[in-house]
């Protein structure tokens, strides 16, 4: 797809982090599948991915973390 940011770059397949935050407590989820502009890196993370990086995020602060940093794991 072209980027909606730059116009310029064609995206490709790779990982993003995304980050989380909620009540004060934050959680950065490492390696997310994402498309990310070649040219200037924007990253766009789909729909499932980010709904599935956000449940397990959800789990994590109601076991009361304060800042949790994990991998991304599917579903």
């Amino acid at each position: 797809m072209k980027c909606v940011i730059c116009r310029q770059g064609e995206t490709r397949p790779g990982t993003a982090p995304l980050v989380l935050e909620r009540d004060g407590r934050t959680v950065i989820v490492k390696h997310v599948p994402a498309q990310v502009c070649e040219n200037c890196g924007e990253e766009y993370v789909g729909e499932v991915a980010a709904a599935t990086a956000l449940d397990n995020a959800e789990r994590d602060v109601r076991d009361g973390a304060d800042v949790v940093i994990p991998e991304y794991a599917a579903a």
